[in-house]
């Protein structure tokens, strides 16, 4: 085993960790009661706003309520995403605004662990909520700052995904393995490490259904 290897799989057994009994899993049990409460009292799923709500007044009473200040440098902004570098760390933050949930936030919270499981060495793990610069409610994510060396091209990440078990649909514009469709895999959102391996550090992932291309088409500010 190499010496990158071994820092990698390091760095999967630390996220590992932190995620056993950590800040997803109680944020994801404090959204689901908010779900289960609604739907019992008023039969119906959507509640979005009411849980984040309920989770930021969650986070605040907990500690895990987080000034940007303490992020690092501001560094872009993408369809969902306020992204800030750390300058102490090598990671980034992103403050996600739930753009790609639709009615509540199980989507969300399947996407997180989704990822992590598809993508562990460019893993998130929920380290808090803030506000972004539009005041809107969001989840940081930390994610490990990748040193790349350029863009992957469409047919790297098509091949990548293939390797995966993923299949390409509508001429690539998303793929699926029939558990999970993956959209946005685009040379924008998959990077060329350093060491030659490609990075998928922001896509959207949806449990598989019939309806996720109109669901995407509807979330995605590139179809407005």
């Amino acid at each position: 085993m190499n010496g990158i290897e071994a820092q990698r799989l390091s760095q999967v057994d630390k996220f590992n960790k932190n995620e056993i009994g950590g800040i997803l899993e109680q944020a994801e049990l404090v959204a689901r009661g908010v779900l289960e409460s609604v739907q019992a009292v008023a039969g119906t799923t959507t509640c979005k706003g009411v849980q984040i709500a309920k989770l930021a007044k969650w986070a605040k009473s907990h500690g895990y309520w987080l000034d940007t200040k303490q992020l690092g440098s501001y560094e872009d902004r993408g369809s969902e995403n306020e992204v800030y570098l750390s300058a102490v760390e090598n990671y980034v933050y992103k403050l996600n605004d739930f753009r790609y949930s639709d009615d509540n936030l199980t989507s969300f919270f399947e996407r997180i662990k989704a990822h992590n499981a598809y993508f562990p060495y460019c893993a998130y793990t929920l380290v808090g909520f803030s506000e972004n610069q539009d005041s809107k409610i969001c989840a940081v994510l930390r994610q490990p700052y990748i040193i790349s060396s350029r863009e992957a091209t469409e047919d790297e990440i098509s091949n990548e995904l293939e390797k995966l078990g993923f299949k390409p649909q509508m001429d690539g514009e998303y793929y699926t393995n029939d558990v999970h469709d993956i959209f946005d895999a685009s040379p924008n959102n998959v990077l060329v490490g350093i060491d030659g391996n490609l990075y998928f550090i922001d896509t959207i992932i949806y449990e598989t259904n019939a309806g996720n291309v109109s669901t995407y088409h509807s979330q995605s500010p590139k179809f407005s």
